[in-house]
Order: C-alpha cells, then sequence, then structure tokens
C-alpha cells in the first residue's frame, strides 16, 4: 500500500486525481497516460508492477489489476503481480531485482492502493515518479516506477492495518477494472502509434 494520498503531492501538472463516478474518468486517465507513455518510453520495454496481497481486502487493488491485464495475454508489456503470484513487502526487493537484470532500462508503471482523506476515497491517482509502497503502514519498502497508478481505498490516518482488512471488496473491484481497462486502452493506442510512427519511418 502507498503513502496516504494527503501527503505532501507532486506539483499539479504531473498529477490526476478523479473519483471513479466521475463520468469522464475513462477518458481522463486514457489520456494522462497516453501522455506519460509517449513522453517517457521510447524504445524501453514497457513493465507493470501491480503491489498489494490477496490477504487483505484494501490491498489487493493491485494484484486485482495484474489479474484482468494477464487475461489480456499481450506482448506490449511485461507484468508482474497478479491474485496467484502477488508482488508484496516480502518478494517486492526480489521482484524489482528480478526486472532490472531482465530488461535493460525497463520503463515501469507501479499500480497500488492507497488510504487517504475521507472526500478522496474512490479516486483514482495517477503520478510522475515512483509510489512509495508500505509508507501507509510504517513500512521502509523501496521506491516503484516511472509513473505510478493508485485507487484510494479507504480513509487513512488511524488503525491502517484495521481499516484495510475492513475496506469494502466492491470498491476496490471497481476501482482495480476501471485502472486495468484504461491502462491497457493506453498502451494498445500507444502501440498502435508507434507501429503508425514506424510505417510512416
Amino acid at each position: 500500500m502507498k503513502r496516504s494520498a494527503n501527503s505532501p503531492s507532486l506539483p499539479e501538472f504531473s498529477s490526476l486525481k478523479i473519483p471513479h463516478t466521475d463520468p469522464e474518468i475513462h477518458s481522463a486517465l486514457i489520456h494522462r497516460l497516453l501522455y506519460h507513455l509517449s513522453a517517457g518510453v521510447g524504445r524501453r520495454p514497457l513493465v507493470v508492477i501491480c503491489i498489494g496481497t490477496d490477504r487483505s481486502t484494501g490491498d489487493c487493488l493491485g494484484p486485482l489489476v495484474g489479474t484482468s491485464l494477464a487475461r489480456y495475454h499481450s506482448s506490449m508489456f511485461h507484468l508482474y503481480g497478479t491474485l496467484d503470484e502477488p508482488v508484496h513487502a516480502m518478494n517486492l526487493s526480489d521482484t524489482l531485482t528480478t526486472v532490472y537484470n531482465t530488461f535493460d532500462d525497463p520503463y515501469i508503471i507501479g499500480i497500488d492502493a492507497c488510504l487517504g482523506q475521507t472526500t478522496s476515497v474512490g479516486s483514482i491517482q495517477i503520478s510522475d515518479g515512483p509510489l512509495k509502497p508500505g509508507a501507509g503502514v510504517n513500512k521502509e519498502l523501496p521506491p516503484v516506477g516511472d509513473i505510478h497508478v493508485t485507487g484510494i481505498v479507504n480513509v487513512g490516518g488511524f488503525m491502517e492495518y484495521f481499516v484495510l482488512q475492513n475496506t469494502r471488496l466492491s470498491l476496490v473491484m471497481r476501482l482495480s477494472d476501471i485502472i486495468a481497462n484504461c491502462l491497457f486502452r493506453a498502451m494498445k493506442e500507444w502501440h498502435r502509434s508507434n507501429l503508425l510512427a514506424a510505417q510512416d519511418g
């Protein structure tokens, strides 16, 4: 789980936060993801790392996203973190070592759950730079991602472990569905644009 969403934030232009109930959420997320992919990936291998555990309702957002993305069987990206093979506090460092030993200068998208203010619960964020998993529950874990996507699943600031265990699964699943759908559509559009550019070149 990432740090609380009411921590000091990145500059406004580098971060997007939008409620999952917003009718424009899909187009907004896809547009922002395309911006980051177009600006940062180039020829770098694209890696998605979905962080969390299926043993906690609030912290299973990452593995749910990973499981949804795995169903596409896509060669556009490399995926780590599903319900069957989660990436969590105990194996995150080893996973990152594997990624950096396997791929040359990978472009990493980190996915994780997040706690935040009451008014932000149910929102999805896309931010430049790495996420800091475990910070919300006082764990020292390595930062992950050139960019990161987080779903704010519950209220932070007090008894975080208890809060995560008592988070509504229905909300987590709605957020994970939106993130997986928008991320795949953005990667597909980015890949298609690259193919067209290569043909024109």
